[in-house]
């Protein structure tokens, strides 16, 4: 390797030299190079959409080093398309990149993310890292919720540090693992899926015994035991718009733990350890695409046949919209440790509209005389499922006035309040923050305060007009007007167990609701307290104090001892 870097080093400076006597510019050239490099990936990313049965795979080349590469690059690209184009691996296209990045370890990438001051910022750059090398608008538009993705990069460390197997008999040994609330024991043999858990806690020895005689281990909410696993997650949830959790799951080499069967989440697949081997399948019928619910479990009889038969191997991802089949077996030889990160659990345009309908149906009840007047005395003599198929001019008279009230209906539709309650509910569904070393010195938590021999010192919050204030995350907190008063809920005493806690929130009194408004729609700058839109001074450090006392604000400086 390093015979390689000095010999290329070498051949930059001659090729430096070169351009110096023949009167070039080396940038001029350089640039060009840059061109044709960006022309080259978007070649190949180009190809990677142009998936048949809805599939993609791209596969990270390993970087050769060899310069004379660079010459023919484009070139390359071209006769990779035309051949992605006549040729299908598995149900999915193959995608080759020229050259990738130096991998960068999570928490090399998690100490550099908490330097971004914009937690959206960080959040995509995250998701970014997360789908490497496809780009993240371009996921979006064409993969998301359409099409299982796979990537595969050739680099087995890329998961380094997010969790592992010995992380795994840590968590059994030190902290309170119980069966069926934290973890599930199970097999898949001769078509039958069995749940092997018994009553209590799960202790290593009893643990590990399931594991050696063939059981896969699936660890529910990994989040509250690891830090890496909650920090990922704390932050994806900002990109996704909708709680992010995640399952653990271990599984033996030459077994299987699960039947086939959909979700009803975005799944991305992270293989931590060993290799798996996957197979997905479309969704088997119109209305089991992008379900509301998972399905059941299915014999290999019920699936067809895979649009996707790949191993996963350490360092990929597969990723693939709620309803697409699959399942996973281990190969003979080698166990398998892989971690799903789920999103977007009911969250549709059907889930708002149930919030919506009953809503507005019911203010339609109030404000319009139309929805209150009677029904026919004789409607149930040519209506109903036992009339339904007499030729009655009646029938067409009262569809017609069904009609134009459902209709009307929409008038009132409260849209506005019902996202802001599916707000209030993503808020609650979330996991609390974890807070950088930034946000901790300029936050409550970085207050001085201190107890020495029974005496309090630096109680007090200094705050004054000219004091920077601003929100500790774009997602921390939602207004929500309800039942004729405004609440600030917030996710900042959350547990890292789901719904552990009940929705926590304070009352904002209606002279302070445009300064909240004004904290919010400010994220990500700092604004002054005295810029806060309240009556008087009094109430905007009042304000402050209280938001910062719950964890939702921070100070641009770190708070100091007197």
């Amino acid at each position: 390797m390093k015979k390689q870097l000095r010999q290329g080093l070498t051949n930059e400076v001659m090729r430096k030299a070169k351009d110096k006597r023949r009167g070039m510019n080396a940038k001029t050239k350089g640039g060009r190079n840059l061109k044709q490099q960006k022309a080259t990936n978007d070649i190949a990313m180009e190809a990677c959409s142009e998936v048949p049965e809805g599939c993609a795979a791209v596969q990270v080349e390993e970087e050769s080093g060899a310069e004379g590469r660079q010459q023919d690059l484009v070139a390359d690209a071209n006769r990779q398309v035309m051949e992605m184009r006549r040729k299908a691996v598995g149900g999915a296209w193959q995608v080759k990149e020229a050259e990738k990045n130096m991998t960068r370890s999570l928490s090399s990438l998690l100490g550099s993310l908490d330097l971004v001051q914009n937690s959206r910022k960080r959040a995509e750059q995250l998701f970014q890292w997360l789908i490497k090398p496809f780009p993240s608008k371009q996921f979006f538009r064409k993969q998301w919720e359409k099409h299982p993705t796979l990537l595969q990069r050739h680099e087995p460390d890329y998961y380094q540090g997010l969790f592992s197997t010995t992380e795994f008999d840590r968590i059994l040994r030190e902290e309170v693992v119980n069966f069926g609330v934290n973890l599930d024991v199970t097999s898949y043999r001769d078509d039958v899926r069995e749940t092997h858990n018994p009553p209590g806690r799960a202790l290593p020895s009893v643990v590990w015994d399931f594991y050696q005689n063939g059981c896969s281990l699936r660890l529910l909410n990994p989040q509250s035991f690891s830090l890496a696993i909650w920090k990922v997650l704390s932050i994806l949830q900002e990109k996704f718009g909708s709680m992010a959790g995640a399952n653990v799951y271990l599984t033996p080499p030459g077994t299987q733990g699960f039947a086939p069967h959909y979700d009803d989440i975005e799944a991305f697949v992270l293989q931590l350890e060993g290799k798996k081997h996957w197979r997905v399948y479309n969704p088997r019928c119109k209305e089991e695409t992008l379900p509301r619910f998972s399905s059941p479990n299915y014999s290999s009889a019920d699936v067809g046949a895979p649009i996707l038969d790949v191993v996963l191997e350490a360092g990929d991802v597969i990723y693939f919209p709620r309803g697409f089949v699959h399942q996973a077996a281990c190969l003979p030889d080698v166990h398998s440790l892989h971690l799903t990160l789920s999103t977007f659990q009911r969250n549709c345009f059907g889930d708002l509209l149930e919030k919506i309908m009953p809503a507005a149906l019911q203010t339609a009840i109030e404000e319009d005389v139309a929805f209150r007047e009677g029904l026919p005395l004789d409607y149930l003599d040519y209506m109903g499922v036992q009339n339904s198929e007499t030729e009655d001019p009646r029938r067409a008279s009262f569809l017609q006035k069904v009609d134009k009230l459902i209709r009307k209906v929409a008038d009132y539709a409260p849209v506005d309040a019902a996202v802001d309650q599916k707000a209030k509910d993503l808020i609650h569904d979330c996991l609390p923050p974890v807070y950088t070393a930034e946000e901790k010195a300029c936050s409550v938590h970085g207050a001085p305060v201190r107890c020495v021999n029974g005496k309090i010192h630096d109680l007090l919050i200094n705050v004054d007009g000219n004091t920077q204030i601003r929100l500790l995350r774009a997602g921390v907190c939602r207004l929500c007007s309800e039942e004729g008063k405004v609440n600030l809920y917030y996710t900042v005493e959350n547990s890292r167990t789901y719904h552990k806690e009940e929705p926590k929130c304070i009352e904002i009194d209606d002279y302070n609701v445009e300064a909240v408004e004004h904290l919010i729609h400010s994220y990500p700058k700092f604004v002054t307290v005295d810029s806060l839109p309240c009556p008087a001074i009094e109430e905007k450090c009042n304000l402050t104090v209280d938001l910062f006392e719950k964890g939702l604000l921070t100070f641009k400086e770190p708070l100091k001892s007197a």
